[in-house]
């Protein structure tokens, strides 16, 4: 397929693995912030081609995952109430709350409904005047913008009748936190591509120059990645801390200005707490009181509600790059995708989720990978 195959042919990859083996002359660590990146590197088993010095941490980007608890209770609490029509992205329909999860509420008879845009669910809010509909706006920079739009479009039109509960987090201060860490591992870091396509990459330079890490930004098919790591490398060996951006076919430095203008206009930066890792102070956005309307949390007065995240998942180790999937004692075991412990191991961009479908052999279970998840062909390399 065009402008996709090319970005996992074998035949490119093999010279980009060997010079990144070249230009290593010590061990270092990258941390991928984005889960879709993580996949990627499970799925095409990139960690296994590289140098066994140069380890691939994983970090915090997957919303889905560092949703806290308190918010899927209040996202349980909204649904469950008569008169509510609750819209959502599947991915969030089987993240566990304290007790429970949407699909739970759905199987009880709450109007629990997948859409694929808030945009979807507007529509839903004109065609049932007479019910409440509520979109769960969860995401990075990257769903922020659709979520502003359909906030200030329900304002124009008029409809009273449409909320959303607020749940989008910011990853320049996620990364910070990492960073600022004494536990921290991280020499480099491969910056999201989709964030930056919407808010540039001029708000990572003083990340770099402060902490004097390198900082990439890095798309998600494998050559891209594989770009990103010997772009991070080479500045960590040339002893540089810069940002740079390997994603430049989608990523300008300035992102997108419109996109930019309606998330000011609609949201403002707020303190977030992120699932597994804690409160981040300036990490998220809300509603700014001229939008104030629309937040389901105060409408349906569920501010208070909350719940404890589990005592036996560890994913807030993972989402700091503490910990690898195979590595939590409940991995495979007692938390699986069909009887999640924590979020990272049912959204599409958890970690745990990818070493479940991509390295469950591997890390002792009994069901194999399945065969697209094997590393993609380098000439030579032996893989069918």
């Amino acid at each position: 397929m065009r402008f996709l195959d090319e970005y996992r042919d074998g035949g490119t990859a093999r010279p980009l693995v060997e010079a990144i083996r070249r230009l290593m002359t010590r061990p270092w660590s990258l941390m991928e912030v984005c889960g879709g990146q993580t996949h990627s590197i499970v799925r095409y088993g990139l960690d296994e081609l590289l140098p066994t010095d140069l380890s691939l941490i994983h970090g915090p980007g997957c919303p889905v995952c560092v949703t806290p608890v308190a918010l899927i209770d209040q996202a349980l609490a909204i649904a469950a109430k008569p008169g509510v029509i609750f819209c959502s992205f599947g991915d969030m329909l089987r993240v566990p709350g304290s007790q429970r999860d949407l699909f739970g509420v759905k199987s009880e008879g709450a109007d629990v409904r997948v859409v694929y845009s808030p945009l979807d669910a507007l529509a839903v809010a004109e065609r049932n005047p007479g019910q409440e509909v509520v979109f769960f706006a969860v995401g990075f920079e990257t769903t922020a913008p659709a979520n502003a739009m359909a906030v200030s479009l329900a304002k124009r039109r008029g409809l009273r009748n449409f909320s959303i509960l607020v749940s989008h987090v910011l990853v320049p201060p996620a990364m910070e936190a990492i960073m600022a860490s004494p536990r921290s591992k991280v020499d480099g870091f491969l910056a999201a591509g989709h964030v930056c396509a919407i808010m540039g990459t001029r708000e990572y330079g003083p990340l770099a120059a402060k902490y004097r890490v390198p900082i990439v930004v890095t798309g998600f098919e494998p050559l891209d990645l594989l770009q990103g790591i010997h772009l991070c490398v080479k500045q960590l060996e040339e002893g540089r801390w810069e940002v740079e951006n390997q994603y430049a076919r989608l990523v300008r430095p300035g992102g997108n200005a419109p996109a930019q203008a309606l998330l000011r206009d609609v949201f403002q930066v707020v303190p977030r707490t992120w699932r597994g890792i804690g409160p981040i102070a300036a990490s998220g956005l809300g509603l700014r009181p001229a939008y104030a309307a629309f937040d389901a949390a105060t409408r349906f007065g569920v501010e208070a509600v909350g719940g404890r995240e589990s005592v036996e998942c560890q994913s807030g180790l993972v989402l700091q790059g503490l910990l690898k999937p195979p590595g939590c004692p409940a991995f495979g075991t007692r938390c699986t995708p069909e009887h999640p412990l924590g979020a990272t191991m049912v959204s599409g961009e958890g970690a745990c989720a990818a070493y479940h479908r991509y390295r469950r052999a591997a890390a002792g279970g009994a069901v194999a990978p399945p065969a697209q998840s094997m590393p993609f062909p380098l000439p030579g390399a032996g893989v069918p």
